[in-house]
């Protein structure tokens, strides 16, 4: 009997054997069968399909061509926004666009401000492109910004962008053919990171990106089950958005906003798109604690919307079957339930499992995770990718990518608790805090 083998041999002999913590560890691959391999497996299909209907399907030509209003919100992008801007007015769409930049704190954000009064706009160039300022002098935080440019804009379509994120020419295009459908609420864009080899940081998030975003609202779209339209990048029909009173108070005004937009889908039979090919470029968190403090936000936020602001909307007569079952195994149980289960099994296994065992259980689920991992990138890359060559460098990160997610999960644990305990929601720098002190009732 070989060294590997024997290894092997004494590793499952500790697991039956009578020893009741190893098999507590042993229950973490049931965990994963149930939950996670179903879930992997429902993207793939849908990207699948996606893409076999994309092959097949012919291709339709549509007069429809609404006037859409771009709310672009600024804060500190300083000469960044002009490039957003440019972007915009490039776009190949023939129909008009509206671009609304909200300076928030304009008083004391003069060089954001300065950068929008100095954007030179050629009309004679963009014919059908309109510039329409707004200086919000006292800062109100993201969610005032989007309001007070939801108040003046006037296209049928309103998109939600981030000052500092530029777009692909055709994103305007891509995104607004879908809203010719009455059922459809609102869009979702896909973003891509824009400084992807500034550190080994952003490099990680670029993969991420592709594949927990990209890829997977690809498969999950196919279904009807996007998680989310991204604050830095969605589009929504103007009349829907008014009707339901626009965005909201507190942090995460993306989730919360689609949240709000899933409890009509029972009553409306409404559905939420994914358009890949409407693509924004964003600038990634480039150090360890930019990067840290940016997910103890998000992974916060979760638990503050889900437990606190929106338990009364989980219910399957609003939202409807699939979107409660996908909102209570992806939203509660993913990413609210597992990273605490991950961690608590990261710490008992590191104080009390021994050596050999420890390390055969750390070895059995990387490789697990990393077959989820090659196999995502390979589907990615064969069916997905409108940029392999760029995308194929990222191949190389591949074997971190497991490890990255288990620090993010146990990260996602210490968020949570944060906002449990601290309520961390009221700590955010996307608005001031007397904003969200009027809003503690949740």
């Amino acid at each position: 009997m070989g060294p590997l083998v024997e290894q092997l041999y004494y590793a499952f002999g500790v697991f039956a054997g009578p020893d009741g913590l190893s098999r507590l560890f042993f229950m973490l691959f049931p965990l994963f069968l149930i939950f996670e391999l179903p879930m992997t497996i429902m993207v793939l299909l849908g990207v699948l399909r996606w893409f076999a209907r994309r092959r097949t399907g012919v291709p339709r030509i549509s007069t429809y061509r609404p006037r859409v209003s771009c709310i672009i919100t600024c804060y500190s992008e300083g000469m960044d926004v002009q490039s957003t801007l440019l972007s915009l007015c490039e776009q190949t769409y023939p129909g008009h666009i509206e671009m609304i930049p909200v300076v928030d704190g304009a008083t004391v954000n003069q060089a954001t401000l300065n950068a929008v009064r100095r954007f030179h706009m050629d009309p004679q160039l963009y014919p059908k492109r309109h510039l329409r300022p707004i200086a919000k002098w006292q800062r109100g935080g993201r969610v005032s910004s989007l309001n007070a440019g939801l108040s003046l804009a006037s296209g049928d379509i309103v998109m939600a962008l981030d000052g500092d994120t530029s777009f692909d020419n055709n994103m305007v295009s891509a995104i607004v053919r879908h809203f010719e459908d009455p059922s459809v609420p609102a869009v979702a864009g896909s973003l891509r990171v824009r400084n992807v080899w500034a550190s080994w940081v952003t490099a990680m998030q670029a993969l991420e990106y592709l594949l927990s975003i990209h890829m997977s609202k690809i498969g999950l779209a196919e279904w009807n089950l996007v998680n989310n339209v991204s604050g830095a990048f969605g589009a929504f029909r103007r009349s829907f958005l008014v009707n339901i009173g626009g965005w909201n108070t507190h942090t995460a005004e993306d989730l919360d906003l689609t949240l709000r937009i899933k409890s009509y889908f029972k009553r409306h039979n409404l559905r939420i798109p994914f358009e890949p090919e409407a693509i924004g470029h964003t600038d990634a968190p480039v150090t360890l604690r930019q990067f840290l403090m940016q997910r103890l936000r998000w992974d916060g936020d979760l638990f503050f919307l889900y437990v606190r602001k929106h338990n009364h909307n989980i219910d399957p007569r609003l939202l409807g079957w699939p979107s409660f079952l996908m909102i209570l195994v992806s939203g509660f149980f993913f990413q609210l339930v597992l990273p605490f289960i991950i961690f608590s099994y990261t710490l008992l296994a590191l104080f009390v499992l021994p050596g050999k065992t420890l390390l055969f259980l750390f070895v059995l689920i990387y490789l697990l995770y990393l077959l989820i991992t090659v196999l995502m990138f390979g589907t990615m890359m064969l069916l997905v990718s409108d940029r392999p060559r760029q995308d194929m460098i990222l191949g190389m990160l591949v074997p971190v990518f497991p490890l990255f997610m288990l620090v993010m999960r146990c990260w996602s644990a210490v968020a949570m608790l944060n906002e449990m305990f601290r309520r961390g929601h009221e700590e955010s720098s996307m608005a001031p805090w007397w904003v969200l002190k009027r809003a503690t009732r949740f």
